[in-house]
C-alpha cells in the first residue's frame, strides 16, 4: 500500500511500527500537491517549511513515546476561516489577504496535541457563503473526480485536498450543509457534529448559532477518530458543551440489528435527481438487509428551511462581518476622503459579490421596522423546526436521506443563479437550525461518474448512532475509490 492511499488511522500505526516516517509522509503528501495543486487548486496556503520542521519535533515526540495517539504524525490540511497562529488565515477573502493570527483555534491546538502536523489552509469560499468554493476571491477549487465540476462549498478545498490525496484527512466548517455537500461532491466522508460538541473559539464567524467545525476524511473510522480528538468543552466559548461521552470510536460496530431509520417523504420529491434518489434508496435496502427497521415518514416544515435559514445566517453574518472596517486589521483601500468613506470604500472593494448580498439582507431583516416581520418570524419557525425533529427522533434513532438534490455541477453553472444555489442546501440546513449532527457518506456514482452522498442525521448528542450505521454501510459497500486521472 502506497503512503498516500493510506487512511489517517492507517498511516499513524505505519509510523509507529516505525514502517514510516513522519518526514516520509509529509513529503509524499507535498510532492503530490506540486504536481496536482495546479489543476485542483485546493489550497490558499501551504506550509512547506513549516509542515517539515514540525514532522521532525513531532517524529521524536513519538520515539520518545510522549505522543502514542491515534493521529500522531498525520498531516492534515486546515479550512481557511480557522485561525492559525502565524500563519495566514483570509477566509479566501480579499479583506484579509494579510491576516496572520497571534493564536490557533481549540480545534487545531487539539489536533496540534495529539500530533497533527498543519500542511497548509484550504481554498473556501468566501467567508464561507457559497456552495461550489467559486465565490473565494483567490480562484476556483476543481473536483478531483472531473475538473470540470465544483468540489461543492463552503469547505470545497479541504474537500477536495481529501480526495485528490493531498492531505490524509482535513477540518471544515458547517453552517448550513458545508462539509456534508462537499463531502458529497468529492466522494468523502464528512461529519458535522451536535452544535457545541467542537469549539468555535478561533473560527471565524459566518452564523454563529450554526457555525460547527467537523471532519472530512477517508473513511468512517477515520472521522470517529478525528472527533474524537477535536470534540471539548472551551471555556473561551460560551456556546461549548461540556460531554462525557465523546468515545466515538467505541461506535465503530458493525452492527444495526433493531435500529430504527427514518425516510423522509419530503426529502424524496420534487426537485432530487432519479439517479441521486436510486442511489440513497439502494443504500437504505443495505442497512435494511443488515438487520436495521426502516420506514418512511412524514417530516413538516420541509418548505420552510431555506428561508428560514438564509434570514437567520444573513442576519447574523451582517453582525460578524461588520469588525472588518479597514482600521484594525485586514486590506484597507488606498485613497479615500474621511473616515466614513474609508469604511466604505474598504469594504466594497474588500468583500466579493456573494459576501456583500448576504450583509445586505442581513442588515435589511435585522433593520427597525423588518425586524419583527422576518427575524423574529424565522427564529419562530427555527423553533418548529426543532420540535418536527424531536417528534421524528422519538420515533427513530436515525434519518436517512440525500446531501444535495443533484451531483457536482458544472464550473459557472451555479454562480449565474444564486436562488438555485440556496435550493441546493434544501436537505443540510434543518440539521443546522436544530443544531443536530448529521455525516455525508459516499453511496454511488451517477452516469457521469460523480460521487453521490448519503445524509444520515442524529438527535442531539447522538453522533454514535450515525457512526455505526455509517460503518456498517461503509463495510458492506466495499471500498470507494477515485480512478485516478491519465
Amino acid at each position: 500500500m502506497s503512503i498516500l492511499s493510506m487512511t489517517a488511522v492507517e498511516l499513524a500505526a505505519a509510523i509507529k511500527k516505525h514502517e514510516v516516517t513522519v518526514k516520509e509522509a509529509v513529503e509524499a503528501v507535498l510532492d503530490n500537491m506540486e504536481k496536482k495543486e495546479d489543476t485542483y487548486h485546493c489550497y490558499v496556503t501551504v506550509d512547506r517549511e513549516g509542515a517539515l520542521k514540525q514532522a521532525e519535533e513531532i517524529q521524536k515526540k513519538i520515539d520518545d513515546g510522549t505522543l502514542s495517539g491515534p493521529l500522531a504524525g498525520v498531516p492534515v490540511a486546515i479550512k481557511d476561516n480557522m485561525c492559525t497562529e502565524g500563519l495566514l488565515t483570509t477566509c479566501s477573502s480579499k479583506i484579509l489577504y494579510n491576516f496572520v493570527p497571534t493564536f490557533t483555534s481549540e480545534a487545531v491546538l487539539n489536533l496540534q496535541k495529539a500530533g497533527a502536523v498543519i500542511l497548509g489552509k484550504t481554498n473556501m469560499d468566501e467567508f464561507a457563503m457559497g456552495s461550489t468554493t467559486e465565490t473565494s476571491a483567490y480562484g476556483v477549487t476543481r473536483n478531483p473526480w472531473n475538473p470540470e465540476h465544483v468540489p461543492g462549498g463552503s469547505s470545497g478545498g479541504s474537500a477536495a485536498a481529501v480526495a485528490a490525496e493531498e492531505c490524509f484527512y482535513a477540518l471544515g466548517s458547517d453552517t448550513g450543509g458545508s462539509i456534508r455537500q462537499p463531502a458529497s461532491f468529492c466522494g468523502v466522508v464528512g461529519l458535522k457534529p451536535t452544535y457545541g460538541t467542537v469549539s468555535r473559539y478561533g473560527l471565524i464567524a459566518y452564523g454563529s448559532s450554526l457555525d460547527q467545525i467537523g471532519p472530512l476524511c477517508k473513511d468512517v473510522t477515520d472521522c470517529a477518530t478525528i472527533l474524537e480528538v477535536i470534540a471539548s468543552h472551551d471555556s473561551k466559548d460560551s456556546t461549548s458543551v461540556e460531554r462525557l461521552d465523546t468515545d466515538f470510536t467505541s461506535a465503530l460496530v458493525e452492527d444495526v440489528k433493531g435500529m430504527k431509520i427514518g425516510i423522509p417523504r419530503d426529502y424524496f420529491g420534487e426537485g432530487l435527481n432519479p439517479e441521486v434518489k436510486e442511489a440513497v434508496l439502494r443504500a437504505a435496502e443495505v442497512l435494511k438487509e443488515k438487520g436495521a427497521i426502516v420506514e418512511e415518514f412524514d417530516l413538516s416544515l420541509v418548505e420552510y428551511a431555506i428561508p428560514t435559514y438564509y434570514t437567520i445566517a444573513a442576519a447574523e453574518a451582517s453582525s460578524n462581518l461588520e469588525r472588518f472596517d479597514g482600521i484594525k486589521y485586514g486590506y484597507r483601500t488606498e485613497e479615500y476622503q474621511g473616515l466614513h468613506n474609508m469604511y466604505k470604500k474598504s469594504r466594497s472593494e474588500g468583500f466579493g459579490a456573494e459576501v456583500k448580498r448576504r450583509i445586505m439582507l442581513g442588515s435589511f431583516v435585522l433593520s427597525s421596522g423588518y425586524y419583527d416581520a422576518y427575524y423574529l418570524k424565522a427564529l419562530r419557525v427555527k423553533a418548529l423546526i426543532k420540535k418536527a425533529f424531536d417528534e421524528a427522533f422519538a420515533k427513530y434513532d436515525v434519518i436517512l436521506g440525500p446531501v444535495a438534490p443533484t451531483t457536482a455541477p458544472k464550473i459557472g453553472e451555479s454562480l449565474s443563479d444564486p436562488i438555485q444555489m440556496y435550493l441546493g442546501d434544501i436537505y443540510t440546513i434543518s440539521i443546522n437550525l436544530a443544531g443536530l449532527p448529521g455525516l455525508s457518506i459516499p453511496c454511488g456514482r451517477d452516469s457521469k461518474g460523480l460521487p453521490i452522498g448519503m445524509q444520515l442525521i442524529g438527535d442531539c448528542f447522538k453522533e454514535k448512532n450515525l457512526i455505526r450505521a455509517a460503518y456498517t454501510y461503509e463495510k458492506a459497500r466495499g471500498a470507494f475509490v477515485r480512478k485516478e486521472e491519465n
